[in-house]
């Protein structure tokens, strides 16, 4: 199976509501849905894609055919296997130890349930424990609450704010050593601890 993108381990990484896997070829389908979608892309601060789904394919196995080293690209699934999002970590800097992350939760009815924040903590814990890059930073549409709440919890703080080609962003950043503050408080009550955990199956 061809994969987009992969971590050092082609097992998916799993929380408590949502687990990461590699892109694959059969992902397609609802991220053209998703890219196509007026309001989706509008919270990504982005443009609805304006080609054929046939148009989208070449271009997706391309993509897949091809993996950058500067991005790590994932789909986000339920634990029972539903796609429902993706999330990634790009422009990736080693010899500084910093990246971005994005992430976009497609299927509205998971919209506002944890999933995202779930997904987010699995995602962090995976780079802070695996990739030795110590600081994240990503940048919000100031007027997406939701996404600034998901953001907020997971241990992002506000450093800035930034118009970018008529998008007013507020930019959020996390490091290693606040990651392992929040990971150590969370750990003596018992209660989101941020993590990620690889699964077999």
């Amino acid at each position: 199976m061809k994969t987009l993108s992969h971590c050092d381990s082609d097992a998916p990484l799993a929380g408590d509501k949502t687990r990461l896997r590699v892109k694959i070829f059969a992902d397609a389908e609802r991220d053209y849905q998703w890219q196509t979608d007026n309001e989706i892309t509008y919270l990504d601060a982005s443009r609805p894609l304006r080609i054929t789904f046939t148009q989208y394919l070449a271009e997706y196995l391309k993509t897949l055919s091809n993996p950058s080293p500067m991005r790590r690209f994932f789909a986000i699934e339920t634990l029972d296997g539903e796609h429902i999002g993706n999330c990634t970590f790009y422009s990736i800097d080693r010899e500084r130890g910093k990246a971005e992350l994005g992430i976009m939760i497609g299927q509205r009815e998971y919209w506002g349930k944890g999933y995202g924040t779930d997904a987010v903590n699995t995602m962090l814990g995976y780079i802070f424990n695996h990739t030795g890059l110590k600081r994240i930073r990503l940048k919000t549409l100031v007027s997406n609450i939701r996404a600034r709440k998901c953001f907020l919890k997971c241990g992002f703080a506000a450093c800035g704010q930034k118009n970018i080609e008529g998008y007013q962003f507020l930019l959020m950043e996390i490091s290693h050593d606040r990651w392992l503050e929040l990971a150590g408080k969370s750990s003596a009550t018992n209660t989101d601890v941020p993590h990620s955990r690889t699964i077999r199956e």
